[in-house]
């Protein structure tokens, strides 16, 4: 059959900055049978070849640190409605997998990080590109929180790490990164007048493409 182009959707913002309840809005309101979703942060170069404490003293909030070439092949074959094979970092020793998963294109991409704006190649690639901008205070208690909790950090390493790269990385690429936006949504996931808007954008332009393909 053919089937028109995916839609390819970017969520940028800073950390904690509730880029996932953005995406997950999208993913419940137009559905998940309808949209492959892939995280930049699956993308983080592998260390395994270094000692664990020269992983862990590596910049992951600098650009250099993501594969982010990797992703533009990956995106394009999924506009060709080819299937992927997404790899899986483990956070807790700053490395990959062996394990990979495998993904099928669906109408929409769906992808979210902080730095997807940051590279224009990438950049090119989104159809809408939404940045969720949210308060450094509400970014900074929700990166202590996750970071503790699903990541096996102490609260003094978040705490260091958000001073010495995180903020200043979020300062250099993130938040300049926000003029690339189409759309800037405030607070994020609390914002459901943005959120109704989005998914309605997303719908028109799916039937558009529908439309666009069967003339």
């Amino acid at each position: 059959m053919n089937y028109p182009e995916p839609l390819i959707i970017g969520i940028c913002g800073g950390s904690g900055s509730g880029k996932t309840t953005v995406a997950r809005a999208i993913l419940t309101n137009v559905g998940e049978h309808r949209i492959t979703f892939i995280s930049h942060d699956s993308y983080y170069r592998d260390l395994s070849h270094l000692p664990f404490e020269e992983r862990s003293r590596v910049n992951f909030d600098h650009p250099d640190s993501l594969e982010t070439e990797l992703l533009i092949k990956h995106l394009l074959l999924l506009k060709k409605w080819m299937p992927i094979e997404i790899p899986v970092y483990d956070f807790t020793i700053h490395a990959r997998t062996a394990v990979t998963i495998p993904v099928v294109p669906h109408p929409v991409i769906l992808v979210d990080g902080i730095l997807i704006f940051s590279d224009k190649a990438l950049r090119e690639l989104f159809d809408i590109k939404i940045y969720v901008d949210t308060d450094p205070d509400i970014r900074f208690i929700r990166r202590l929180e996750r970071d503790i909790a699903e990541r096996g950090r102490t609260m003094e390493s978040v705490i260091n790490q958000y001073l010495t790269t995180v903020r200043p990385m979020h300062l250099e690429f993130v938040e300049p990164s926000k003029r690339y936006a189409d759309v800037i949504i405030p607070e994020g996931g609390m914002n459901t007048v943005a959120l109704d808007m989005v998914i309605a954008m997303v719908e028109e332009l799916l039937r558009e493409k529908v439309q666009d393909n069967n003339p």
